[in-house]
């Protein structure tokens, strides 16, 4: 049976829509030379927080299903927690536990993979993120594939690594290669097996894209990785070290493609009857290298040759398309979100993002689900991205997803509007502080433009934000808990997210609000924003859904 919202007998809907405003990355933060939130101008937050409620939300660790507190959050589980008004164990945490309890390797794909690889006496491909970051993957999630391999007598055995610097130290590439290659130099001592770096590139420019913004990402990894296509270095090491020499200043996630060599020949390429694990466990920027595995009919560039593998993810990435058809953990089975229960009452929504944040407004949004709960109430807007460092434009197109929404609240009626504006993330993920700022003035800016058709419509807005990014662009020393910086006075710079809190306003233009914050919550966090909404629009959220941040 349809589950669908009670009405509540005492509060009435707004005359106009609920809006929900994420500001992607922009955290609150220390206040210092570091924060480009505090650093930017920023009226429309100014005026915010003189009319508008006003409180924090966390947005890290446990409190978005991390394993721990330690743990940044990301734009995923951020937005999963948002729209699901509840908190569930995500990928980190499920691969963990399946790793500790033997799940993993008693599961049928993973024994699928390696009997093939007994059998033949092929190789196992590792492809995905070497860090740990602990946002796409995590580096003892590999270590326990490979042990796990060489247990099991696996001769052959690939990796290749995708540079992170983005949800760690910009330039911290080789603290990760390193270990796995005295790992393998470990375990290869015996003689008995091959273990090796094949391929690898930085993960904004190698294999790592989303949402299609380029399929040539996907493109050049597929050359790397499967076909052996690339500048040619005898390890991974010495291609770091090479593009850092040629490009002083790059960073990991910047890196072009490389591919190592063996007397001459690529040391890895993909051949028919290897089998292939993507260790991803975060799935937006997974699914399409998945697809150029798993599909046949495939038009976004030229294959050359799709070798005849086993293939399968360290989770499925979507659960609608069943991509990809075979994966080591299960996801989080998220059900009854926001959007499914609003669709189901019979209530109108609007999502509206641009390219690199899109999916999180829908796909994430609704519970790791592709498409519409009903095409005739809910319409889904997504503005292309620029194809450029978001560095160079850091404005990107937050003044197009602006567009987008007055002129579709100039046409038609909605109940719920739901804007992801990417600047403060996708910019602040360069670590270059003064774009930053620019990118938080852009958001600015165009929230300036929103709250007046907002109070026009006789609607109310949470305007919040998913995590911490731009709010912390220095690294910290770790004694002093001051910016960091080197003999020279110099800073390092922070791309990856932060643990800070994110600010939530709640705006109720035009006079006399009779809402209020419930004080009696011990602590506000992103799942609350959920009922939240529900209850601004008249209805009582389910009983397991985390408590309203407002009463009457």
């Amino acid at each position: 049976m349809t589950e669908k919202l009670k009405k509540s007998p005492d509060i009435t809907a707004p005359e106009g829509p609920v809006f929900i405003i994420v500001l992607d990355g922009i955290g609150e933060g220390r206040r210092d030379d570091g924060d480009a939130v505090h650093l930017a101008r920023t009226p429309a937050f100014d005026y915010l927080d003189g009319v508008a409620l006003r409180t924090q939300l966390m947005a890290h660790g446990t409190h978005v299903g991390m394993p721990s507190d330690d743990d940044m959050g990301n734009s995923e589980v951020g937005h999963n927690a948002l729209g699901a008004g509840r908190v569930f164990a995500q990928g980190a945490r499920l691969v963990d536990q399946a790793i500790a309890s033997g799940a993993i390797f008693a599961g049928p794909v993973w024994q699928e993979l390696t009997a093939q690889n007994l059998a033949l006496g092929s190789t196992l491909h590792l492809i995905g993120l070497l860090s740990d970051g602990n946002v796409h993957s995590h580096m003892n999630h590999i270590f326990a594939l490979i042990r796990e391999a060489h247990r099991l007598g696996l001769k052959r055995l690939c990796l290749h690594p995708l540079l992170d610097g983005r949800d760690v130290g910009a330039t911290t590439a080789l603290d990760y290669i390193r270990p796995i290659e005295a790992c393998f130099a470990d375990l290869n001592a015996s003689g008995d097996c091959d273990y090796r770096i094949a391929s690898g590139g930085g993960r904004m420019l190698t294999t790592m894209d989303r949402y299609e913004a380029d399929w040539r990402i996907v493109e050049r990894g597929w050359q790397a990785h499967v076909l052996g296509q690339g500048r040619a270095f005898a390890s991974a090491e010495e291609a770091i070290t090479t593009f850092r020499q040629e490009s002083p200043g790059i960073g990991d996630q910047s890196l072009p493609a490389f591919v190592v060599h063996r007397d001459g020949q690529p040391a890895g390429t993909i051949e028919d009857g290897d089998t292939v694990v993507f260790f991803n466990f975060r799935g937006d920027r997974a699914l399409e290298i998945t697809r150029a595995f798993e599909e046949e009919h495939f038009p976004y560039f030229d294959r050359q040759r799709r070798p005849q593998v086993i293939f399968a993810g360290m989770m499925q990435y979507d659960g609608d398309a069943q991509l990809p058809t075979r994966y080591l953990v299960a996801p989080p089975a998220i059900s009854r979100t926001m959007g499914e229960l609003i669709a189901n009452t019979g209530l109108r929504q609007l999502a509206v993002a641009e390219t690199q944040k899109f999916g999180h407004v829908t796909y994430f949004w609704n519970g790791n689900r592709t498409g519409r709960f009903n095409d005739d109430l809910e319409r889904y807007i997504e503005v292309p991205s620029d194809r450029v460092d978001f560095s160079e434009r850091p404005w990107m197109k937050a003044a197009e997803v602006t567009d987008a929404v007055l002129a579709e609240l100039a046409e038609n009626r909605y109940d719920v509007v739901r804007i992801n504006f990417a600047n403060g993330d996708m910019v602040g993920h360069t670590g270059n502080l003064e774009a930053a700022i620019i990118a938080v003035e852009a958001v600015n800016l165009c929230l300036q433009r929103l709250l007046p058709r907002i109070a026009a419509l006789g609607g109310v807005a949470l305007i919040t934000a998913d995590h911490g990014n731009a709010d912390q662009m220095f690294q910290l020393d770790k004694k002093s808990g001051g910016i960091a910086r080197d003999a020279k006075g110099q800073t390092a710079p922070l791309t990856a997210h932060t643990l800070n809190p994110v600010p939530c306003w709640f705006y109720a233009p035009g006079g006399q609000s009779p809402w209020r914050l419930d004080e009696r919550l011990s602590v506000r966090r992103l799942s609350n924003v959920a009922a939240t909404v529900i209850r601004l629009l008249g209805y009582e959220p389910p009983e397991d859904y985390d408590p309203s941040l407002l009463i009457r």
